[in-house]
């Protein structure tokens, strides 16, 4: 049970939350809305089990969202040209991946800064694409959006292919010798690699597996709006990020699951939600946000400290 405590904790606020919306504002438990809600957040939960990888191995990508804002033009500018669902879907990926080789070889085989890396990936793509754009919108053909289905229907997939990917990527961390190894590097590199285990390569293939889930998330992304926006990926690094942080996932490496992460994400997916239902003012949720990121971090430097005595 301790071992769990920070994952339980944040459950129990999770918890906490619901049962006040219920009280409050049992309108935000309606069916159709609660569904536009989880599956509009399901690209970011997509993103957010790449992050737990990442940090766990202890590096940081804050290219996502210039990452996820690019995969979507491209994706969504292939499909206006005629390419087929079946064709954009790996062409997504593929370029999601491509960038995060490029990460992951600055950052392992040049031994860089994972921070400095992708906040250079981050002020580039972004400005490139404000540069390219000028802020105009992709129009996309009407049978992409939900994939062709109906809107229920696209709801239902992109919520269990995100549930789906969660469940699988939790068991292969506990289960998969690769999803060890991410542990064993977070934890101390050189132990690892005195284990057998090449460190610079888990590095490489974590940054190109998180570039490869954001081209998903971009997708998924696209198939729920008839336009895509240039600067819709704005801000999801620090969405993923805190989800993650948040969830137990500690920022030092070798510590946390997936499962905490996904409770971090839900905590932090209802508070603007609950914030509408409850008439606060929308300029509130990045401060809650901040306040809950904030009480993880310390939360989490307190137990560092605890278990150093």
């Amino acid at each position: 049970m301790k071992r769990y405590f920070r994952e339980l904790s944040v459950v129990g606020a999770l918890l906490a939350v619901l049962f006040g919306l219920a009280w409050f504002a049992p309108a935000f438990f309606s069916p159709q809305p609660l569904l536009s809600l989880v599956t509009r957040e399901a690209p970011t939960l997509v993103v957010a089990c790449g992050m737990a990888c990442v940090i766990i191995t202890r590096q940081i990508d804050i290219s996502v969202g210039s990452m996820f804002s690019v995969c979507s033009v491209c994706a969504g500018l292939l499909v206006a040209r005629g390419w087929p669902l079946v064709l954009v879907l790996p062409a997504s990926i593929g370029l999601g991946a491509l960038f995060g080789v490029f990460n992951g070889f600055l950052v392992a085989a040049l031994r860089l800064p994972s921070i400095v890396v992708t906040m250079a990936t981050m002020v580039t793509l972004r400005q490139g694409l404000n540069l390219i754009r000028q802020g105009e919108f992709v129009n996309l053909p009407d049978r992409v959006q939900w994939f062709g289905l109906s809107q229920t229907t696209g709801q239902l997939v992109l919520v269990g292919a995100a549930l789906g990917l969660l469940v699988a990527l939790a068991w292969a961390m506990r289960h998969v010798a690769a999803g060890r190894y991410l542990y064993a590097v977070g934890t101390d590199a050189e132990a690892a690699r005195l284990a057998g285990i090449r460190p610079q390569r888990v590095t490489l293939l974590v940054f190109v597996f998180i570039g490869a889930l954001t081209g998903l998330g971009a997708m998924m992304n696209l198939a729920q709006s008839p336009q895509v926006q240039p600067l819709t990926g704005n801000g999801l690094e620090l969405k993923v990020i805190a989800a993650v942080v948040v969830g137990g996932v500690a920022i030092s490496g070798g510590r946390g699951n997936l499962w905490g992460a996904f409770a971090g994400f839900l905590l932090l997916a209802c508070v603007s939600p609950a914030l509408t239902h409850l008439h606060v003012e929308a300029y509130w949720e990045k401060a809650v946000q901040g306040a809950i990121i904030l009480l993880a971090v310390v939360a989490d430097g307190l137990r560092s400290r605890q278990s150093n005595r």
